[in-house]
Parts: C-alpha cells; sequence; structure tokens
C-alpha cells in the first residue's frame, strides 16, 4: 500500500425478511449508495470506480444497480466471494485508493434472497461440483451427512467439537445469541429487535444439534454502501470531520491448514481468520487491545466464539467463557456486534461486509444512538465466506 484510505461516507437500507418489501435489488442499491452520497456530502460524478458485491443476482446486476445513481461510464466490478462479498469489494475499493490509482470508489452490496437455508453451494445440483465440496468432505467423514441444512451441519458440528475438546457449553453458545439479539433492539436498521432470555434461545427449535434457531443467522434482503477516499480527495472537500481511516485490511484464503486436521472447527475458518487478523494487526500496527468495538461474522452463535480465538481475545478453547463472562458486551471489556449482528440485523450475503463497516463508522464518529459504544476509537470487522475467504478491516478515528 502506498497510501490511506478513508471511509467518508456510508448508507444501509433496513434488513428485511425476503419477501416482505416489494422492492428489487437495483432499489435496494440506489437508496443505500444514495444515503453514502449524503452521508459524505458529494455526488456520483466524484466517484472513479465501483466494486460491488453480489451473490444471488445475475453477473452484471452492478451496473444494473449503480445505474440508478448515475451512468457515468465509470468502470464497474461484479464481486462474488461467498458471505464474505461485501468486505471484499470494500478490499477492493480501498487498494484502487490506496494504490494511488483513485481518490474516491464506491463499495457496494446487496442481495435480494429467497426464504429459507442456503443451500450447499452447488446450484446445479451436482454436488462434486460445488465450490465447498472439499469442506462439506471433510465434515462427511467425521460426522456424516444429515438431513439438516447444509451450512448449518457445518457450524453445528464444529460447535459439537468445541464442546467435546474444551468443554463448552449450550448455554455459553446460547450467551451469543441472546447478547446479539439484546443489541439488535437498539437498531432500527435491524431485521429483527426483539428480546430473548437466554432460556429463549436455548428453547427455541433446533435447525443442527446444538444450534437453535436463535443462535442461526436468517436470510435476507438488503443493501450498504461506503465511499472510500484519499487523504487528498478529504482534504479538497472538507471531509476531515466525517473521515475514518482504514487502518488495516486482509483478505485471506484457505491453505492446508484449513483441511489437515480434518476438523469442522478449522473448516468453518478459524484457521483463515486467525491468518486474516495477524496481517490486518501487522499492517495497522494496532492489536486485538486497542479495539473497543467489534463487528463479527456470527452466521452461526459458534463463529463468534471461534472468531474471539482467532483475533486473540481469548486463549484457544476459552471463548465459551469469555462469551458467558460479559466481557462482549456493554460494561465489558470489548463491545461485539451492537448492531445486533448477523443473528439478528440479518445477513443479506453482498451486503454483510459493508454493514459491518457503515456501523463501524457510525461508531466511531459517534453516531450510533442509542447502541453507542461509549468513546469508540478503533473498531474491528470481521466478514467470512466458505468457500473460502475471510475478511478483517481495522478502522480508526
Amino acid at each position: 500500500m502506498t497510501g490511506t484510505a478513508f471511509v467518508v461516507g456510508v448508507g444501509t437500507t433496513k434488513f428485511e425478511k425476503p419477501g416482505s418489501r416489494a422492492w428489487q435489488y437495483w432499489e435496494m442499491a440506489k437508496e443505500a449508495g444514495g444515503a453514502a452520497l449524503a452521508d459524505a456530502g458529494i455526488g456520483y460524478d466524484l466517484v472513479e470506480q465501483a466494486a460491488v458485491g453480489h451473490c444471488h443476482q445475475s453477473s452484471t446486476a452492478a451496473q444494473r444497480a449503480v445505474y440508478e445513481l448515475g451512468r457515468t461510464g465509470i468502470p464497474v466490478y461484479n464481486v462474488n466471494n461467498n458471505c464474505a462479498t461485501g468486505s471484499t469489494a470494500l478490499a477492493m475499493a480501498r487498494r484502487f485508493v490506496a494504490s494511488g490509482a483513485d481518490d474516491c470508489v464506491l463499495a457496494l452490496g446487496f442481495e435480494k434472497m429467497a426464504k429459507g437455508a442456503l443451500g450447499a453451494g452447488a446450484d446445479s445440483g451436482d454436488f462434486a461440483a460445488s465450490p465447498v465440496a472439499r469442506h462439506y468432505g471433510i465434515m462427511a467423514a467425521r460426522h456424516g451427512f444429515a438431513a439438516t441444512p447444509p451450512t448449518a451441519q457445518l457450524f453445528g458440528n464444529a460447535a459439537r467439537e468445541h464442546m467435546e475438546r474444551y468443554g463448552t457449553t449450550r448455554e455459553q453458545l446460547a450467551a451469543v445469541g441472546e447478547k446479539n439479539h439484546r443489541h439488535s433492539a437498539a437498531n432500527p436498521r435491524a431485521q429483527f429487535q426483539d428480546v430473548y432470555t437466554l432460556r429463549d434461545v436455548l428453547g427455541s427449535r433446533t435447525v443442527h444439534d446444538p444450534l437453535t434457531k436463535l443462535q442461526c443467522s436468517p436470510t435476507s434482503d438488503g443493501a450498504a454502501a461506503a465511499l472510500v477516499a484519499s487523504g487528498r480527495f478529504v482534504r479538497a472537500h472538507g471531509l476531515q470531520g466525517r473521515a475514518v481511516e482504514i487502518a488495516g485490511q486482509a483478505l485471506a484464503t484457505d491453505t492446508e491448514e484449513t483441511f489437515a486436521s480434518g476438523s469442522c472447527i478449522d473448516v468453518v475458518g478459524r484457521p483463515l481468520s486467525r491468518a486474516a487478523a495477524a496481517r490486518a494487526y501487522r499492517e495497522s500496527g494496532l492489536g486485538i487491545e486497542d479495539v473497543d468495538v467489534l463487528e463479527l461474522h456470527d452466521c452461526f452463535s459458534v463463529n463468534e466464539l471461534l472468531t474471539y480465538e482467532a483475533l486473540g481475545m481469548c486463549a484457544e478453547g476459552g471463548s465459551g467463557e469469555l462469551a458467558a463472562s460479559g466481557a462482549t458486551t456493554y460494561g465489558g471489556r470489548w463491545v461485539v456486534n451492537p448492531s445486533g449482528g448477523l443473528i439478528s440485523k440479518g445477513h443479506p450475503l453482498g451486503a454483510t461486509g459493508i454493514a459491518q463497516c457503515a456501523e463501524l463508522v457510525w461508531q466511531l464518529r459517534g453516531e450510533a444512538g442509542g447502541r453507542q459504544v461509549a468513546d469508540a476509537r478503533v473498531g474491528l470487522a470481521h466478514n467470512i465466506g466458505l468457500g473460502g475467504a475471510a475478511v478483517v478491516t481495522l478502522l480508526r478515528r
């Protein structure tokens, strides 16, 4: 990287249950992108490139979406990296700016999804052709394949392994769901704003043992956008009071470590997340001890626990105790997922990573309203996609 990049404008739609709102993906994109431009106080004519993430729309859906903001002839990139799609688009935008190629780039993500659980990633019906066939093969060799949602099986079996290996309890897993649903009550953009007790979370319908419904992220419709700009652009447009620095960022993909152990804990991304975090820490000169607020990829409660360990928030195997201790909510050492996280805010795949960025920008500016983390100066976002990709981003005010 040759230069510093800043987020100068963010915007999101409310995340919605699929089919509950009569809108098209380009309408979502216009709403979120327009909000980001308004937040920065600039026009679309100043945007030089756009990196646009989506997983369930057609190949040039990015163009269809950004044309709602303007038809200026800029390069538009369609990005698809499974659940890490949004953060991958953000990483592309940041690289364009930090390299000196551009002064203002739009990162946009959206998704219009179908109801029900995600499949195994083999759209043709040929499981062997699935991009995640190797991951599911590791799981099947150890745990078999059940008649439950495939992604929930992977993470549910990772939870079982964590319980067997470290003594993690069902109550500790459920504590993540209880916390994130509670946090979302203060987020008007969240898909859900209902508060549940730990008993409610434990007693909700089992999706794949030990994971219950209130520990699983839903499918969602929605969009999010961020404008990434150079220091020169920030100064030229008087955006110093709005700008939040991307202090460090890394995108990592699987190595042999993911598959060598035969463990679902590794297959769902703990080594991948650890590698991305280490690189982001090195680049930023920051460590987990400097972080105040985090948006983590809690697609299932167990993944938040695994990410605590990958980020160095606790020792390996200590995440269950950390979750139950109150250290990751208001009044604790960190506030994790003040937005409600994927579990309660929702998870439109292409938008999630950018929505995490938006929440952290609001937090670091002191604009998060009833969910504001006091004196937040450094934020960390973690977004992961099976197949695999993990992005860790450190933001600093």
